[in-house]
């Protein structure tokens, strides 16, 4: 199982826009073979903040993801031009149910 836990900070006006985006991409992702999670949440105190939590189960599941086309046209074509910040990090696990 790897996670991929993503922290996005939209470009002041931008927030609902990257929301829309990223409610169309949920279902894509969701879709995947190798995709167990993939849940998105706006942070309740900054609108601004959004925080996306993944799980693959291998890399090999992950690196399609992230070469998917729907990944290129949402994430890269419209979400990332919306950004101030973009931070991810990739976990594995070391312990778990």
């Amino acid at each position: 199982m790897i996670a991929l836990i993503a922290r996005y900070r939209c470009r002041p006006g931008r927030a609902d826009e990257v929301a829309a985006a990223l409610r169309d991409y949920a279902p894509l992702v969701r879709a995947e073979p190798g995709c167990t999670l993939f849940l998105v949440y706006r942070q309740s105190d900054d609108p601004d903040e959004f925080r996306l939590v993944e799980h693959y189960v291998d890399d090999e599941a992950m690196r399609a993801h992230l070469n998917s086309a729907h990944f290129r046209e949402v994430i890269e074509g419209r979400v990332v031009p919306a950004l101030e910040v973009r931070e991810r990090v990739i976990l594995t696990p070391i312990a778990g149910a």
